[in-house]
């Protein structure tokens, strides 16, 4: 069962090797987040980002070494009780507009992972997912088919179903991916606001590099299933950096660079 981190820290992986039938996605993976933290995850596509998140989700297959999430180690036991404390969000996903479900239908669904399947909600419950629809202010959207909605509000509602979930933990998954610019900017901004008001530990998980949150406390960098280096965003966030990461000639925009040095 879930009970006291150690210290200050709510996620614990040491050597975790993690496999998908004959493939390892994870090699040896080793990492410690504190409680509070904003951790960005970046590197190319297979580099092991998304395989790190199920591991703290309580969803791979561990072949070696030990994982605690909020002080409860990891065995074939005890994820579910691990994703009632963990939030995740994952990238857009195109939906069928003729799908019958509103916006505040879908974010409820966020509350049954503590309902339970077979239990009505409360007026507990409708209070919660009217709270959440105004931090990520949907709230003037609330009844509209969710099938209806831009790309940027889709993901602001899959936020918000995963806050109704009132989680400890909040795991994005490329929650920029297929966005506009301009949607892209909101999304991170909207994050960063979540992260601060709400007191969560947050991993923000992304390949593109316009993505990065320049926010976050740290920024791991990872590569072929390894985590290849980790530090302060300044610190890592160069076109030398980035170059040998991704095996390739990399340019960071300079509003980039100067909104690391300020963050």
């Amino acid at each position: 069962m879930i009970g006291n981190e150690t210290g200050n820290t709510v996620i614990d992986i040491e050597n975790a090797v993690v496999s998908y039938r004959e493939d390892i996605a994870l090699r040896g993976v080793s990492l410690r987040v504190k409680r509070g933290e904003f951790v960005g995850i970046v590197g190319p596509n297979g580099a092991g980002k998304t395989t790190l998140l199920t591991l703290v989700n309580g969803l791979a297959r561990l072949l070696q070494g030990q994982v605690s999430v909020l002080g409860c180690q990891f065995t074939s036991g005890t994820g579910h009780v691990l994703r009632k404390k963990v939030g995740y969000v994952a990238q857009m996903m195109s939906l069928d507009p003729r799908m019958p479900m509103s916006v505040h239908d879908v974010v409820m669904i966020g509350r049954y992972g503590r309902l339970g399947l077979f239990k009505r909600p409360s007026k507990h419950d409708h209070k919660i997912v009217d709270k959440v629809l105004e931090l990520v202010s949907m709230t003037p959207l609330a009844n509209r088919p969710i099938g209806h909605l831009s790309g940027g509000e889709q993901q602001r509602v899959a936020i918000a179903r995963c806050l109704a979930q009132e989680p400890e933990i909040f795991l994005l998954d490329e929650p920029t991916a297929s966005l506009d610019w301009k949607s892209k900017m909101d999304i991170l901004e909207l994050v960063k606001m979540i992260h601060q008001s709400q007191k969560l530990t947050t991993l923000f998980v992304t390949h593109d590099l316009s993505a990065i949150p320049v926010s976050c406390n740290r920024l791991i960098l990872m590569k072929d299933g390894f985590i290849w280096n980790q530090g302060g965003v300044s610190e890592l966030l160069t076109d030398t950096q980035l170059s040998k990461l991704y095996d390739m000639p990399v340019h960071m925009v300079q509003r980039h660079r100067q909104e690391a040095v300020a963050a």
